[in-house]
């Protein structure tokens, strides 16, 4: 039999016979694809296509890997009350900060 327990309470959800939420998040690096600058403009592109068409195999696998590593995948299982507590802050945000109190 597979075993469940909640990863923020620790809650066994294998007998109790609760449903059972899974939370997926991926984490990578972010770009503006419409963003051009400067040197952009000033790039030939069929000299950029054949440099890119020029580099070796081992490169192109090598700058995947790169990639494959920056990019980061999370898992979690939630019981419905800490399901229901990751809707409503799903960045575990203080609720203190969020009301910006001043330092007095």
């Amino acid at each position: 039999m597979v075993h469940f327990t909640c990863d923020l309470c620790g809650k066994d959800m294998t007998s109790s016979g609760e449903d059972r939420f899974v939370v997926k998040m991926e984490a990578f690096p972010g770009f503006d694809p419409n963003e051009i600058k400067e040197e952009d403009l000033d790039d030939d592109p069929m000299e950029a296509v054949s440099e890119l068409l020029e580099r070796d195999e081992d490169f192109a696998h090598r700058e995947q890997a790169d990639d494959a590593c920056r990019r980061q995948g999370f898992r979690f299982d939630l019981c419905p009350s800490c399901h229901r507590k990751f809707l409503r802050n799903p960045l575990g945000k203080s609720n203190a900060s969020v009301l910006n109190f001043s330092k007095n």
